[in-house]
């Protein structure tokens, strides 16, 4: 057998995909799953739910396929399931990736100056993007939770763990670097769970998985026949970063889901950013961490979603692009699409979303134009970030995902950022990372300069917009996000 089953298990849908020997695309299934808004802010997923839609896809996808050597799982980061060991069963709805209710926790710990010692020793910052304060919040509002933690009855992880315990029937409770050093509770200079946090945040260890390379062996499963060893791990973002083929320092990618997330590669040096972005692992081999700069946006993809399901002013995400180009250039609007916050490099979980620049004559073409270009806006700002904490010219920036999709979208990315923009053949880069990292631990794929090597670019897009008028939609994009910033984030 050579061939490989990519789980990709997204925000808003899972999906399974079956790769060749040639590492192509053969057999592809996906589901959509529901978004629960408890209260403002609060984002959350029914953990049965995903798992249910993972098996579905992946027989499906499997059905059409036919049979593989290995597993590879990427996953929504920092998404934090905590669920009985005996059982299985998730004791309360996942807490998702985009969820603000830690603020409040994380200002005061901010306040009582944690955040230096988190960002030296994890890479990140105090946010309630990441894990550590989720998981807090569920051991402390969660009736019983914290006694039967305490007492081993619990296993946390992110979702990549929560599904490998299912697939093995329990037997391994595991997770991979990459996703391990998203949840502020990893110390990603020594490779370690970090005491002096997990004191901070009142979590006990226990409850903690084991930490594996990327490439390592998670276990096997027997849910589809025959027994099929789980042989590669990654978040989704580092799944994309191999994906992409940015094995070299300086490397970039981009990638365009439900959030927007730039990774730059800075090989065994662990850049400390005075730009409020993150440190993280970018993967992880043979227990060598390389690590990476990220910039994360929470909503991209989900700007075009609140479009479609929201305002309901498209069918589908597909009619976005087309709408946007018939908008009247006459008028400019700002789309700041703060919903669930402000990520990097702002930082402020109470910033709301706003649009500027409205008049009577604004309607759904121009709300769709200022949707989308809302995206390379907020990529700049990363990539401005990025270029004075690493300084050198990154060159072309190599893009994923489903927006990119959208000649027009990334048309504009290419405008507002001055660069070329490389729109690789294979846009399901986030599944063949986690394909080509489970394959070569099988041996049936080649090594990283041979992987490399067949990356192969289907179309670059080349500014065209004049520096003039780059300069100033640039500033009044930066002027739309001073006036969206909280009083906090001021």
């Amino acid at each position: 057998m050579t061939q490989v089953l990519a789980i990709d298990q997204g925000t808003t849908s899972s999906r399974a995909i079956v790769f060749d020997s040639d590492l192509r695309p053969v057999a592809t299934s996906q589901k959509e799953f529901t978004q629960y808004y408890p209260a403002s802010g609060w984002v959350e997923h029914d953990a049965e739910e995903i798992w249910d839609s993972v098996v579905e896809t992946c027989k499906g996808a499997l059905d059409e396929g036919g049979p593989v050597a290995a597993i590879g799982i990427t996953n929504q980061r920092e998404t934090v399931v905590l669920w009985d060991r005996e059982t299985g069963e998730a004791v309360h709805n996942a807490i998702v990736w985009q969820d603000r209710r830690t603020a409040e926790m994380c200002a005061k710990l901010k306040g009582d100056g944690h955040e230096a010692m988190v960002q030296e020793k994890t890479g990140l910052l105090l946010d309630p993007y990441f894990s550590g304060t989720k998981l807090a919040w569920l051991l402390d509002n969660v009736d019983g939770v914290r006694e039967r933690a305490e007492a081993g009855k619990l296993a946390f992880g992110t979702v990549d763990s929560f599904l490998i315990w299912r697939l093995t029937s329990g037997e391994r409770h595991v997770t991979d670097a990459t996703n391990a050093a998203r949840t502020l509770l990893f110390n990603i200079r020594e490779g370690r769970w970090d005491d002096d946090i997990l004191a901070m945040l009142n979590i006990p260890a226990e409850i903690l998985p084991e930490v594996l390379d990327c490439g390592a062996d998670f276990g096997e499963t027997t849910l589809f026949g025959d027994a099929i060893p789980i042989l590669g791990v990654a978040g989704d973002q580092q799944a994309a970063t191999v994906g992409q083929a940015c094995f070299e320092p300086g490397m970039l990618k981009s990638t365009y889901g439900t959030g927007c997330f730039a990774l730059l590669n800075t090989g065994d040096t662990l850049v400390t950013s005075e730009n409020r972005l993150l440190g993280t692992i970018a993967y992880q081999f043979d227990g060598k961490p390389t690590y990476a700069l990220e910039g994360s946006i929470f909503i991209a993809g989900a700007v075009v979603q609140w479009l479609r399901d929201g305002l309901k002013i498209i069918e589908s995400a597909g009619d976005s692009a087309p709408l946007a180009e018939k908008a009247d250039t006459s008028q400019t609007l700002y789309m700041v699409p703060a919903f669930t916050g402000l990520g990097a490099p702002y930082w402020d979980p109470d910033a709301r979303g706003a649009i500027f620049g409205l008049t009577r004559n604004s309607g759904p073409a121009e709300f769709a134009r200022a949707a989308l270009e809302s995206v390379g806006f907020q990529t700049r700002d990363l990539l401005e970030a990025m270029a004075a904490d690493y300084p050198g010219d990154t060159g072309t920036v190599r893009v994923d995902g489903g927006m990119t999709a959208s000649d027009w979208t990334m048309q504009f990315l290419s405008d507002i950022l001055g660069a070329p923009v490389d729109r690789p053949e294979v846009l399901e880069t986030t599944a063949l990372g986690a394909a080509w990292i489970a394959g070569n631990r099988a041996g049936i794929y080649p090594d990283q300069d041979a992987f490399a090597a067949r990356w192969a670019v289907d179309r670059t897009f080349e500014p065209q917009m004049d520096e003039d008028t780059r300069a100033a939609r640039y500033a009044g994009w930066k002027d739309a996000i001073a006036r969206t910033l909280s009083d906090h984030g001021k």
